[in-house]
């Protein structure tokens, strides 16, 4: 096959033409649209642009005609090939361009550019999609404002959407009628939106502070449309929060949300007219849980920010997506902790980061925050550039503290509205509105890598002083063997022998000595900069020997390892007045201890569970001052995934059989305090989102998932019990989990029943094929090949895909079987999928990036099938670029 073209950072160039205006006409009909496109141009002022033709992206179009002021053009004027309309000699001033194009949106299986599924059209324009409506320039730093005219059927299709306000509609000859919709905000073509169809809208306003009436609309099939009150709820406090905490309003009169049940991602933030998937939107006590409701509000309020961080200022180039992405994220994150608790939403965010961005950052897809390359655009939508770069935006604000964060806000804004801009823009906000020094922060966007901190530390008595010593490394990367020293904020205090935080008045660090009083008053917590390869901090003033809690609040995106005796951490686990570093304490235990049982399981050495470890957990579960939600996440064992990315060579069936026997030990010695807890937080009372509650719930549905890990009667029964008598989703689903952990007759008898009473419901039929994929019952790969051909299983359909194949990826026993039959069943999966959704399959094969960090076998097997993938012709770029990285890593 030829290789796909690979992009770089370093060939940036400015464009050679801008346009300020774009006008649409969409003729929409069953089996063809025709688009209308009538473009403004300007050639750009530099001596580059002079002799440069204009280059237009177009991908699956058929070209009807090209006309330039009014003239059409002929056959010589202009040439096409399969991605690109030329115009060798465009007119030298400004001029404009008239372009008409035939698509077919109802054969668009990508679900890319224009598409029609369920009966509706709908588009998805980012990155790329835009070329596969019209030929355009199709790149962010092309912003213009657009007018949109839509015909369509009246019937079939009642409701016609785009982007802005609606200036005009009316009904046209053969049943037909149009909306003009009119964006008065300048925006790239990745946010152009569009839809049609026999939806129905749940509708509500928004005052904004300076006095604006906004309409809220969220618009599903009619039948759906009693599930939008928690969405429109979220929409509604995001954008009151974002008053408050960074002073930005809505610009517009009117914000849509459309839910659409086919979409490869998500959600889309197209400016005053989000596209999301359904199961971002839709949800009721009876077919949602708790985890559904919280990422609605997430997701909703992600989106909605995005209207000032990606939309009104946008990136450059998509090398500096995490300005739109990073910066969002950690928004979105900054809102989820406010409307619950902020520890919990921190731990469930370092959770997923060292679950999977630090798998990717020791892989062959690692990749800087600020990517050098790409062959898609599509597959830098990753946990590095997403969640990594939420937390580069989280050192800013470490850094500064949270006033300092928002002058940088504030400046970024003031600097850029309306403009496509990069990283470093963003950090020359920060730095200029706080007069400061950054030093090397700006590594954190271009080196790829978790950086390895070790600490040590010595307490000198005669002298009260208590000295700390970190050193850096980061670890090699693909292209980037060799790394400088990153600059790495750590908030850190100190606990005397009672486990009180010590005061922290003076610390000497490179010959200086820094006074580290707020208003004459000594603080429990400072940030010191680490920004060599080897720095030291001494503290003066240090009464007693401290035991150092180190990188409170998860203060930077490193793997930490300190000098820490098991006792320290046990003291710390008991008394760090840092919740997070309380969790973090307990985590360090549990890591020790389960890479311990992995050694001795693979020696065949007896598994034996610490007994002051069990204890340490019974003190947490026992203990009614804690966030119940904080107890969850403190029993809560590492995951396989960050467990493995610890190992030298990946062992999933030794880590499997560790976190079982661990499971279970601690569900029998516990047993009675599980069962009182299940019992303590049992509620009849209505349905309720919010923290109290989800905690609750949480708490009761952990212990009786440790209880039914025991196969014992009893606990079989409660299992049972609480699935039959569930009122919501979240427990009778929870019950259902707890069931299934172990084969037999009550594991099929509850999934079939399951099964039978919510069929209609296509997302909670989902979360039925996620569970059975994600079984580590031995051999669940023929289970998973029986669903594919289950009649509610439909490849066509993203969610689906990600329920059942997706699903089956996230189980290491099964995904990585001995036999290799994981490894077969992806790749065969792969190429069937490529050919119509390339996007989604990309996401599939990156099951496959970490292969060589298992043993030898496994990495022959899997290697095997990448190498059949990679010799198949045809494959899409999306998969090229993802197996190509992966074989030469």
């Amino acid at each position: 096959m030829d290789v796909p073209k690979e992009y770089f950072l370093k060939d940036y160039k400015k464009p050679s033409y801008y346009c300020d205006t774009v006008e649409l006409k969409f003729v929409l009909n069953e089996d063809k649209t025709h688009v209308y496109s009538k473009i403004s141009v300007i050639r750009a002022d530099n001596e580059a642009s002079a002799s440069s033709p204009l280059v237009l992206d177009g991908s699956d179009l058929k070209l009807i005609s090209v006309d330039v002021n009014g003239k059409q053009l002929n056959e010589g004027d202009f040439y096409v090939d399969s991605c690109h309309l030329t115009l060798p000699s465009p007119p030298t001033g400004k001029f404009t361009l008239e372009i008409v194009t035939e698509i077919y949106p109802q054969d668009n299986v990508s679900l890319e550019g224009l598409y029609k599924s369920s009966g509706n059209f709908s588009t998805q324009c980012e990155a790329e999609g835009f070329r596969k409506i019209t030929f355009f320039q199709d790149r962010p730093d092309i912003m213009a404002k657009y007018t949109v005219r839509v015909e369509a059927d009246k019937t079939k299709y009642p409701v016609l959407l785009s982007n802005g306000n609606l200036i005009g509609q009316g009904d046209i000859e053969g049943g037909r009628h149009f909306a003009v919709w009119e964006d008065p905000i300048k925006k790239p073509s990745y946010l152009f939106a569009l839809v049609a169809g026999r939806l129905e809208s749940r509708d509500d306003t928004f005052v904004t502070r300076s006095g604006r009436k906004v309409t809220l609309r969220i618009y599903t099939p009619s039948e759906d449309l009693p599930k939008t009150t928690h969405a429109m709820h979220s929409l509604k406090a995001a954008m009151k929060w974002d008053e408050d905490v960074f002073g930005l309003e809505y610009d517009l009169d009117l914000y849509n949300i459309v839910a659409v049940p086919d979409f490869n991602m998500g959600a889309m933030e197209n400016k005053s007219l989000n596209i999301f998937n359904s199961k971002l939107v839709l949800a009721s006590p009876e077919t949602a849980t708790d985890a559904d409701y919280a990422a609605i509000l997430s997701v909703i309020g992600h989106e909605y920010f995005h209207n000032w961080t990606g939309n009104r200022v946008t990136c450059r180039d998509w090398f500096q997506l995490s300005l739109n992405e990073g910066l969002t994220v950690f928004r979105d994150q900054e809102f989820s902790s406010d409307m619950g608790s902020r520890t919990v939403k921190r731990i469930a965010d370092v959770s997923k980061l060292r679950n999977y961005q630090y798998a990717e950052d020791s892989g062959p897809m690692a990749h800087p925050v600020k990517p050098h390359s790409y062959i898609k655009i599509e597959t830098l939508c990753t946990v590095t550039v997403y969640e990594k770069g939420a937390e580069v935006v989280r050192m800013y604000k470490t850094l500064l503290g949270s006033q300092g964060f928002r002058k940088g806000m504030d400046l970024y804004f003031e600097r850029h509205d309306g403009q496509a801009v990069t990283c470093e823009d963003f950090y020359a906000a920060m730095k200029d509105a706080n007069n400061a020094d950054f030093a090397n922060f700006l590594l954190w966007y271009s080196q790829a890598g978790t950086p390895v901190v070790k600490a040590t530390s010595s307490y000198d008595a005669e002298k009260h002083t208590f000295t700390l010593k970190f050193s850096q490394e980061v670890p090699p990367t693909p292209g980037q063997p060799v790394k400088e020293p990153m600059f790495i904020p750590v908030a850190m205090g100190l606990l005397d022998s009672h486990g009180n935080d010590m005061p922290l008045s003076l610390v000497s660090h490179d010959g200086k000595l820094e006074t580290l009083t707020v208003g004459g008053q000594a603080v429990h917590t400072t940030v010191l900069r680490v920004t060599k390869k080897e720095e030291e901090f001494v503290f003066s003033e240090v009464s007693e020997k401290p035991v150092p809690s180190l990188l409170r609040g998860f203060s930077a995106p490193v793997r930490l390892e300190s000098d820490l005796s098991d006792n320290d951490i046990f003291f710390l686990l008991a008394h760090d007045s840092d919740e997070f570093n309380r969790w973090e304490a307990g985590q360090i235990l549990a890591r020790k201890l389960m890479l311990s049982l992995v050694a001795h399981f693979q020696q065949n050495k007896p598994l034996l569970l610490n007994p002051k470890f069990v204890q340490g957990l019974k003190t947490i579960l026992c203990d009614n001052t804690l966030d119940k939600e904080f107890i969850v996440k403190a029993m809560t064992l590492p995951g396989v995934g960050e467990m493995m990315d610890m190992m030298e060579v990946a062992d999933p069936d030794a880590v499997h059989a560790v976190r079982t026997f661990i499971r279970k030990e601690l569900a029998l010695q516990l047993k009675t305090d599980f069962l009182r807890t299940v019992q303590e937080n049992k509620s009849s009372e209505q349905y309720e989102f919010n923290h109290l509650n989800m905690a609750r719930r949480a708490l009761k549905n952990i212990s009786l998932a440790y209880l039914a890990s025991l196969e014992d009667p009893e606990c079989t029964e409660l299992a049972l019990n609480e699935y039959k008598t569930a009122s919501n989703m979240t427990d009778e689903f929870a019950a259902l989990v707890a069931i299934t952990q172990n084969p037999g007759k009550h594991h099929d008898q509850v999934l079939a029943h399951f099964y039978n009473k919510w069929k209609h419901d296509f997302l909670v039929v989902n979360k039925w094929f996620a569970l059975q994929a994600m079984s580590d019952v031995p051999g669940n790969v023929e289970n998973v090949m029986k669903l594919l051909d289950h009649p509610a299983f439909d490849l066509r359909n993203p969610n689906k895909v990600y329920s059942l194949i997706g699903g089956f990826c996230a189980s290491p026993v099964n995904f990585h079987a001995k036999d290799g039959s994981g490894y077969k069943f992806l790749a065969d999966l792969v190429l069937q999928l490529d050919k119509t959704n390339p996007q989604v399959t990309s996401r599939m094969v990156s099951a496959f990036s970490g292969w060589r960090r298992y043993d030898e076998t496994r990495q022959k097997l899997a290697k095997a099938q990448l190498e059949m993938i990679m010799s198949t012709n045809g494959i899409s770029a999306n998969v090229f670029e993802i197996v190509s990285k992966s074989l030469a890593a």
